[in-house]
């Protein structure tokens, strides 16, 4: 079976990247852990791996910049999200086609009921009928000032809140239009850092995330109504420290290693305190150090917690004094260790 478009283009990045770097598969898989044979399927277009975290190892061994691990994870992204989705049938194919060209629209002709519903109108008010005409219109006014408005429980009005729209009732990955503009622009006012280009992609789903958790929502990833409130509600502020300052207390924590603690904080988030990797198990990485759900379980922390960079920081400490090595992160451990030193 022909791979995807998206898959094709994933793949050609892969390529792209495999052929720069000058190495075969063979030893391209043993510094990045994973298969020389593994690395030709995903390089072919053959399949597309369940955990980015070998992408990211692979990208990192061939010298991948910040940029360019930023694009691929997007095409990762997109090549993953049709894993699960099954091919159109004929039968819906023909249904969700264009029209023929030769129908014709049906034609609506409203004089006949236009005729029925007005031939109970004398053509003429009498006085009798004006007294009683104008009667019912004053009692149409009363009720409508009296009848409750669906905003007496204190709910503001919703304006121009384009999320609030039928055509928004959910915004997610893969999209691109003014919904996503939408939720964009409000995480930008929220202080989150991030494109505004409609298009729901990685990093709209990393800050979606992130908001989430702030906000105390369900962390889903799905723009729904809990998170079009918060959004809106402009209480959640996404400002948090700076790469420098990132950097500096990870050297005033890891004083043992403070260039390598560095440098895997680096690889793994981008000193990036509300970085969050979604894996396809559904399990995420949260954090400067990306520590996995399961480690935050064992440290009695929480993504919110994970997401307080001192606290972090003093968490990744805790996993490195185990063997007093960077083991809980192998793939940026391995690239480190295979990138050429500038």
């Amino acid at each position: 079976m022909a791979a995807s478009p998206r898959t094709e283009k994933f793949a050609a990045y892969l390529r792209m990247l495999k052929e720069r770097s000058g190495r075969g598969y063979d030893r391209l898989g043993k510094e990045a852990g994973v298969s020389g044979s593994s690395l030709h399927r995903y390089c072919s277009g053959l399949s597309v791996p369940a955990d980015y975290r070998v992408v990211h190892a692979f990208a990192k061994v061939c010298g991948a910049s910040a940029e360019e691990l930023r694009e691929l994870h997007r095409l990762w992204a997109l090549a993953d999200s049709e894993r699960d989705t099954p091919e159109p049938t004929a039968e819906e194919e023909v249904q969700t086609g264009p029209a023929p060209e030769d129908v014709t629209p049906p034609q609506i002709t409203l004089d006949q009921d236009v005729v029925s519903r007005r031939s109970w109108l004398p053509r003429k008010l009498s006085p009798r009928w004006a007294i009683l005409a104008a009667v019912v219109a004053v009692m149409l006014v009363a009720g409508f000032v009296w009848l409750p408005s669906e905003n007496t429980a204190g709910d503001a009005p919703t304006g121009d809140r384009v999320l609030d729209s039928p055509g928004c009732a959910t915004v997610s990955m893969g999209e691109h239009d003014e919904c996503v503009r939408e939720v964009q622009s409000l995480l930008v006012r929220a202080k989150g850092k991030l494109a505004v280009d409609s298009d729901f992609g990685p990093e709209t789903l990393r800050r979606v995330t992130a908001f989430q958790v702030l906000a105390g929502v369900t962390a889903r990833g799905v723009v729904d109504e809990d998170t079009k409130k918060a959004l809106y509600a402009q209480k959640v502020s996404m400002v948090t420290w700076s790469p420098d300052r990132v950097a500096k207390r990870i050297r005033e924590v890891f004083v043992e290693d403070p260039d390598t603690a560095v440098a895997i904080a680096r690889c793994a988030s981008f000193l990036d305190p509300l970085y969050v990797l979604p894996n396809t198990n559904g399990s995420r990485n949260w954090g400067v150090f990306q520590i996995s759900d399961a480690r935050l379980r064992e440290l009695g922390g929480t993504p919110l917690r994970a997401f307080d960079p001192d606290w972090n920081i003093k968490a990744a400490h805790r996993l490195w004094a185990v063997r007093h090595d960077f083991h809980d992160w192998p793939s940026c451990q391995a690239a480190l260790k295979n990138t050429p030193k500038s």
